[in-house]
């Protein structure tokens, strides 16, 4: 860790991303995260500039107690004419109490005459005298080399001269910022090397994504000599995003061997990227690299037969490193091995039932091709996994019948402009439950609710955090079939499940959906079965 840094920026930069919106209290919710995470600095704001940052600083001094992290302050170098220890923001930095701070500058002459309007000489003067007063009042200090990239491609020579300015004034890290994010992985590689060639001090590197490149570039500074990387959690950031920190990091340990974080916090990173999502309010995208939910889901069934022989063969790294697992994912592309790793997945072992596998693996392609998907609702193939195993599906109540009403005043749109009546079977008894709701499904899934609940309590449990439509053969336009996927949360248990209804309208397809969602809550909470005789006879379904 000596030789080596991890610089998080999420709390300032990458709150810069469109939609996000920082209270302070998120921001104290998350700088324990990312220390948890192992990085060796978390940038918190920018005091003196942002009311919200100057507020976050001084709760930070009183509230926060980091084990492995330096708090780092955002600022920029004095202005232009001005008195260093007169600069009002040079002043906030310090009353900031952060032990790091972290000073932006001009390394682009373009920029130094067209957005300063000053001089070149003035604007390696602010450099010098802003990082040497820091230091003087013992503050760590850190300069990130604003638009360094761009700046050195137009003139070399100023770009160079700003990084030495800063070091001969005390700076201990000079970071290269690829602040539009244009650059690729060789010329960032060559850039780097000449700069370490003419500076002595630690290079960092700061990356933005509009180029797509912004991991690949971290990795090519460090390749060239950069010991410094910065970066966002989740690769939060205006425009396209900053490098993503867990992907940089990831990469720097399990496959070059570096150690850059403090104490195990790899094995971590998964959770604390989706932790950090839900204080953002961010939701986590599946496909993002080693901590999304489909960074090592597999489908073909040529790779879970590979797979059921050694993950490896068709895994790049096991994903236990990072703090996620592997899903096998079932569809019509599935074989018996998928499904048989499926089923061990969910606590089934399948292994031996040659016959089972064959009817599940055609039963699932079947239903594929009505337009059933398995691939994200779990829990709707592990009810029918049950019942092919067991020779009937798990139910705890049945239905006889319902219906949906929907009433609609123009200019007078309504809360309640739907009305369900659901007719059912629990516990031994013929329920008749109506419901009103915002619309056909909403009223539908609070009818059933009722209906089921003197029964079972449980299901006040259990509440809907997601509903996906998506129209199957659309050439068919309003006679086209419908496909639904519910998101169900336990909110005593904190765990969810997704199920999926197909029908040729979207108020079937729910009602399967939902129903499926509660049978599965209800199995997965342990709950018995109060519509059984104590022979094991259903009574409901007769």
């Amino acid at each position: 860790m000596d030789t080596f840094d991890v610089y998080d920026t999420t709390l300032r930069d990458g709150a810069q991303q469109e939609g996000m919106n920082l209270s302070v209290q998120d921001k104290l919710l998350i700088a324990p995260l990312l220390d948890e995470l192992g990085v060796g600095y978390i940038e918190g704001g920018w005091p003196g500039a942002i009311p919200k940052d100057t507020e976050f600083f001084k709760r930070a001094a009183k509230e926060l107690d980091f084990r492995n992290a330096e708090l780092a302050a955002f600022g920029s170098t004095r202005k232009a004419g001005a008195r260093t220890h007169e600069d009002a923001q040079v002043r906030a930095l310090l009353d900031s109490e952060a032990p790091v701070i972290t000073l932006v500058a001009k390394s682009d002459i373009r920029h130094v005459e067209r957005a300063l309007k000053t001089t070149p000489e003035e604007n390696l003067a602010m450099i010098r005298d802003t990082v040497s007063y820091l230091r003087g009042e013992g503050r760590r200090v850190i300069l990130d080399a604003e638009h360094f990239f761009d700046g050195f491609r137009y003139d070399a020579d100023y770009a160079l001269r700003a990084v030495v300015a800063a070091f001969e004034a005390g700076a201990e890290t000079v970071c290269l910022c690829d602040t539009n994010g244009g650059m690729l992985p060789d010329w960032v590689g060559e850039i780097v090397g000449r700069v370490r060639a003419e500076a002595d001090g630690r290079i960092g590197m700061h990356a933005h994504n509009d180029s797509g490149c912004a991991v690949a570039n971290s990795l090519a500074a460090v390749a060239a000599g950069a010991t410094h990387v910065q970066g966002c959690v989740n690769g939060y950031g205006e425009r396209t995003g900053n490098a993503d920190l867990g992907a940089v990091v990831a990469n720097l340990q399990l496959k070059l061997g570096h150690d850059v974080l403090a104490g195990g916090g790899l094995r971590d990173l998964t959770r604390i990227s989706h932790a950090i999502s839900e204080i953002t309010n961010i939701a986590p995208f599946a496909r993002q690299p080693y901590v999304g939910a489909s960074a090592f889901a597999h489908k073909a069934g040529l790779h879970a037969s590979a797979i059921k022989v050694d993950p490896d063969m068709y895994q790049h790294t096991d994903p236990l490193a990072v703090g996620n697992d592997m899903r096998m994912l079932i569809s019509d592309m599935a074989g018996r091995a998928s499904i048989e790793l499926k089923g061990r997945e969910l606590g089934f072992d399948l292994a031996g039932q040659g016959d089972l596998l064959t009817r599940v693996t055609t039963r699932v392609k079947d239903a594929e091709a009505q337009g059933y998907t398995y691939d994200a609702a779990d829990a709707s193939f592990e009810l029918l996994l049950r019942e092919e195993l067991d020779g009937v599906r798990p139910t705890f109540f049945c239905t006889e019948s319902w219906r949906v009403f929907v009433e609609t005043t123009p200019g007078k749109p309504s809360e309640a402009n739907a009305e369900a009546t659901v007719k059912m079977h629990v516990g031994g008894a013929r329920m008749l439950a109506t419901a009103e709701g915002n619309g056909p499904v909403n009223a539908l899934d609070a009818a059933l609710r009722k209906a089921v609940a003197p029964t079972y309590p449980e299901v006040d449990r259990f509440e809907l955090i997601d509903f996906k439509v998506r129209i199957l053969d659309t050439e068919q336009g309003t006679d086209a079939v419908t496909r639904v996927l519910v998101e169900t949360m336990d909110t005593r248990a904190e765990a969810t499940w997704m199920t999926v209804g197909v029908g040729p309208n979207i108020i079937e397809a729910s009602w399967e959906a939902l129903v499926d969602s509660i049978v599965y809550g209800l199995l997965r909470a342990g709950v018995p079965n109060r519509s059984e005789t104590p022979d094991g006879v259903t009574t409901d379904c007769d």
